[in-house]
């Protein structure tokens, strides 16, 4: 899913909000004392998922037979849901299942009502569900009824969509949203097969992270199944007035008729991403691989839901220099889906490994100079969060007891976890390193593992053939302290040299913008020139290059999104006409929460931002809401 910082950089790609600005390259570590190396773990119960009221290691639901309807009307997901369920303990009967905002209307078993109860309401886990499984049976049915605030759903006016004749609905359930459209046993550590059947207007289409046929019927009921075991936050749903064109012979797209063709033609690439990626790293064990483009609401850059990666549609360019995006959800097709961390504390095992192999993917496709380019920018995005983030949210196994999931979704384990992998793999030798992740990825496949458990492997596979050159306290420095450890990889591109003479002769006034050298450039480059600039400019320069290269009005979003953020930042009046229609015209966090959390900075900014949030808060999605109300109260 799920980005942070700046441009076109590999993690402020996917996951929430962070805040841009100049990159220190230089290592940093947090001074830390010798009991840092633990103090992390301390009481925390590796495997224990502090943020799931379900049991388990009681009693496990291991598939979900799902008959759904959906209502534009009263914006509610209602039906039923059979739970299959495995009983772990001898003689356990009562499963507990997670709900949010859920109305329970009854649970049978073998067409009987049986006893159930629901629990005290948590402020971000919901209320548990118990219910009692008779003895001999091994299926309970619930019937339920969303609410129109669901966490995990959003609902969008034709109005709110690119053809403007039809509604749109779509879910979201990392990291704990599937709750609020289903009761389940909502843990990533559970993992479900799941059918179903959903019910919707005859002129839409519904789709699922399960086989879609593209060539279905549009007969408003439509069936789905998915056969490998997953979470419950990869379970997803969208239906709309869409349409597929295919890639490749194991790739397409399905989009709002609008935006159908330049979909497919900037992710054209796609059915090349998933075949390097099989060469290096194994089989593609999931069938088909489309994506699904969303409406400009989508709080994500992507999300990995297998099979059908919902996907945002600001990183449509034109001329695919954001499709980086698209290699990281493929890559969690083997990172992340296939091989899945247990618990939210275990996130860095899903996104570092994801992100690391997102590189290797645009290397592989696109050729060292746009690989070295990308992992400048991404060096620089983990550094500002370093510099910005507490201690405590800069180690990898992160401790969130008592905290919101959401709230992980930093730098920290997209790049911090995939530069303790570049590590790895300098220090082995990268053959050597992509055996051990081929290896790895079929040694734990469809199953939910914990940072220990990845340990204990990496203990009993590189760290005892690379006894040379590895060492655990180094291994335990990466994931359990602060900071970017001292000796870490710094990567360079020879593309950017260009970039900061560039910069330092205009900045020093011995060039001007008119005389920047910059047809060639690629996004990458403007990126590299535009957040490293000095915090403050003044009306006068920021005014020379508006006039030069037409920032204001940039079409591309990621480009756009770091010269709007430095014109808050300096409050460059000609920009704030397009920061207002910036703002309401798309929902990705990571594009948007920057700069609102800039413009709260100042009365006046605040006042922009509260009319922008007031304008677009009815089309934008829970998530977005949640992230930015408090920049406007």
């Amino acid at each position: 899913m799920k980005s942070a910082i700046l441009a076109t950089t590999l993690s402020a790609i996917f996951a929430l909000g962070g805040c841009a600005g100049q990159g220190n390259t230089n290592p940093t570590s947090h001074t830390a004392s010798s009991d840092t190396l633990t103090n992390a773990a301390v009481n925390i119960e590796s495997g224990k998922d502090y943020h799931s009221f379900s049991n388990p290691e009681q009693i496990s639901v291991t598939h979900l037979a799902l008959d759904l309807d959906v209502n534009f009307d009263k914006k509610v997901i209602s039906g039923d849901v059979q739970l299959t369920v495995k009983r772990m303990q001898e003689g356990n009967n009562t499963l507990v299942l997670d709900t949010r905002d859920l109305t329970i209307k009854g649970v049978t078993a073998n067409g009987m009502p049986v006893p159930y109860s629901l629990g005290k309401e948590d402020s971000f886990l919901g209320a548990p569900l118990s219910i009692t499984v008779p003895e001999g049976t091994n299926k309970v049915t619930v019937s339920y009824q969303t609410s129109p605030q669901a966490s995990g759903v959003q609902w969008l006016t034709p109005a709110q969509t690119a053809g403007k004749q039809h509604p749109f609905l779509f879910t979201q359930s990392q990291a704990i949203h599937a709750r609020s459209f289903m009761p389940l046993q909502d843990s990533p550590q559970v993992r479900v097969t799941y059918s179903a059947t959903v019910h919707t207007p005859k002129e839409l289409l519904a789709v699922m992270s399960a086989s879609n046929d593209p060539d279905t019927a549009r007969d408003g009921v439509y069936e789905f199944n998915m056969p490998q075991p997953i979470p419950a936050y990869l379970i997803a749903l969208a239906v709309g007035d869409l349409q597929f064109k295919p890639m490749g012979k194991r790739t397409g797209v399905y989009a709002e008729p609008a935006l159908l063709d330049a979909a497919a033609d900037e992710f054209a690439d796609t059915e090349s991403m998933l075949e390097v990626t099989e060469k290096t790293y194994g089989p593609y064990r999931w069938d088909r691989y489309d994506l699904l483009i969303l409406p400009p609401s989508f709080p994500f850059g992507g999300m990995e839901n297998p099979r059908l990666s919902f996907i945002t549609p600001t990183v449509i360019a034109g001329d695919k220099s954001l499709v980086s995006l698209i290699a990281h959800e493929l890559a969690h097709s083997w990172s992340g889906n296939t091989v899945t961390n247990a618990t939210w504390r275990d996130l860095w095992l899903n996104e570092g490994f994801t992100t690391y192999l997102t590189y290797r993917i645009m290397q592989m496709v696109y050729g060292d100079n746009r690989y070295n380019m990308e992992a400048v920018l991404g060096r620089q995005d983990l550094q500002a969060d370093i510099d910005s983030l507490a201690a405590d949210d800069e180690i990898l196994a992160i401790d969130l007891r008592g905290r919101d999931p959401d709230a992980v979704f930093s730098n920290i384990p997209y790049e911090k976890g995939a530069l303790f992998l570049r590590e790895l793999e300098q220090k082995v030798g990268r053959d050597n390193f992509d055996q051990f992740l081929l290896n790895y990825f079929e040694h734990f496949a469809f199953q939910s593992i914990t940072t220990d458990q990845f340990m204990a492997y990496l203990n009993d596979t590189l760290l005892n053939d690379y006894a040379d050159k590895l060492s655990s306290e180094r291994i335990h420095q990466w994931i359990f302290q602060p900071g970017i450890p001292q000796g870490a990889p710094v990567p360079h591109s020879n593309a950017f040299k260009i970039v900061d003479d560039a910069r330092n002769q205009w900045l020093n006034g011995e060039l001007q913008a008119k005389d920047i050298d910059a047809k060639d450039w690629v996004v990458h480059q403007w990126l590299y020139f535009l957040n490293n600039m000095p915090e403050t400019l003044s009306q006068d320069q920021l005014a020379e290059l508006d006039a030069v290269f037409d920032l204001t009005q940039s079409k591309n979003n990621e480009i756009a999104h770091s010269w709007l953020l430095m014109a808050v930042e300096n409050w460059y009046e000609p920009a704030l006409p397009r920061v207002h229609s910036y703002l309401v015209s798309i929902g990705r966090n990571k594009l948007v929460k920057p700069i609102y959390k800039a413009l709260s900075q100042t009365p006046k900014g605040k006042v922009l931002a509260q009319k922008a949030f007031a304008e677009a808060k009815p089309g934008y999605h829970p998530l977005t809401v949640k992230a930015n109300e408090g920049f406007v109260d």
